[in-house]
């Protein structure tokens, strides 16, 4: 749920920002995007594609090293610590070059060109600098060890799937170890 959240109010945030520029003329003048007019109707979908898959590399590569962390110390806060320390020079720089590379499509001749380079720099800059390096680690040192408790019956169901051989998957914590209240295996039982 969380990583769906902050998509949501990540691309909300883009889109915002690609349409103040291209239909309402902010700033269109400078970079030579001429007067404000209509966005073409399949960029929102490109853009979502896109940066979805973007932003999911961020998120993967920036929690997936919190957990290793996590799983070593059973401390949720030097996990997030631990794991921005070591991952946010990466995506920062990972983001940079990607803003580089969308802002060089602003030299091409086409509209949509531009439109596609321009949007897709700005909504990498807010998800390289400022979601995934300031709003994921806020929100995980908030929720502290709450972020890795999973329920006990989707734990039977799911498969345990990891890439080193030696690593014997581990068996759920229980909610009260975390001190979370139980969640109801029904619906009947709220």
């Amino acid at each position: 749920m969380r990583p769906a959240r902050e998509r949501g109010l990540g691309g909300y945030q883009r889109y915002r920002l690609g349409r103040s520029v291209f239909q309402w003329g902010w700033l269109s003048e400078p970079l030579g995007l001429g007067a404000g007019g209509p966005i073409e109707a399949f960029l929102p979908v490109l853009f979502f594609a896109i940066l979805f898959g973007l932003s999911m590399d961020y998120q993967v590569f920036l929690v997936s090293r919190i957990h290793e962390e996590w799983v070593r110390s059973r401390n949720s806060h030097r996990a997030v610590t631990v794991g921005l320390s070591e991952t946010g020079g990466i995506i920062t720089a990972a983001g940079l070059i990607m803003i580089l590379v969308f802002s060089g499509f602003l030299l091409g001749n086409g509209l949509t060109i531009k439109l596609l380079g321009l949007g897709l720099a700005l909504a990498v800059f807010l998800d390289a600098f400022i979601v995934r390096p300031m709003l994921v680690p806020a929100l995980m040192q908030w929720l502290g060890n709450a972020n890795w408790w999973y329920p006990a019956w989707l734990d039977k169901i799911t498969p345990h799937v990891t890439i080193e051989a030696h690593e014997e998957p581990g068996s759920p914590i229980p909610a009260d170890a975390l001190g979370l209240r139980p969640v109801p295996d029904k619906v009947s039982e709220l």
